[in-house]
């Protein structure tokens, strides 16, 4: 019974806003409609005169010109950057760097196998290598995609010191 009840609710409830809301959409006022003889149409503007080169020398009077003259551009900063975030950009940048080293090495080694020439390491043997499944070309789509990876946090890293006012001459 009680689940009847508050079904029976629910349902009056739904009505009473959906009327409510078919009332206010019905008692809104229409738009005015615009009579054709009660006003006449707004005066066009003058278009706006652009000088160039060509033309600057027929101008007569003040010709404006677009900014300040006294407002100049303020310099950059000449400000050092701070070293010790110096130092952690450029330690980073080595790392990631690193990574990049490695694995164009891994890929460099991968293309000989697939080619069937002998390894670029130093003793040809790594003791700590196992056996694949995954084929040679995923292998390298892998390794592409996180050197692609590395590439743009090199590039996110370098415009963040940029934005801070690291010159990129101090960084490599």
């Amino acid at each position: 019974m009680p689940r009847s009840l508050s079904f029976a609710m629910i349902l009056t409830l739904f009505a009473a806003f959906s009327a409510a809301a078919q009332s206010q959409d019905s008692s809104a006022p229409a738009p005015p409609a615009t009579s054709q003889d009660s006003t006449p149409p707004a005066e066009t503007k003058k278009p706006k005169k652009v000088w160039t080169n060509e033309n600057l020398s027929g101008a007569n009077g003040a010709v404006s010109v677009v900014g300040d003259p006294k407002r100049k551009p303020k310099p950059a900063s000449s400000k050092p950057a701070n070293a010790q975030y110096l130092a952690s950009v450029q330690k980073q940048l080595d790392k990631m760097q690193g990574e990049i080293a490695d694995i164009d090495k891994q890929l460099v080694d991968l293309k000989n196998f697939r080619e069937g020439e002998p390894s670029t390491s130093a003793s040809g043997i790594k003791l700590n290598k196992s056996y694949e499944r995954e084929p040679i070309e995923v292998q390298m789509r892998a390794l592409q995609g996180k050197k692609k990876d590395l590439e743009s946090k090199i590039d996110a890293l370098l415009d963040e010191a940029r934005k801070k006012g690291v010159e990129s001459s101090e960084l490599r």
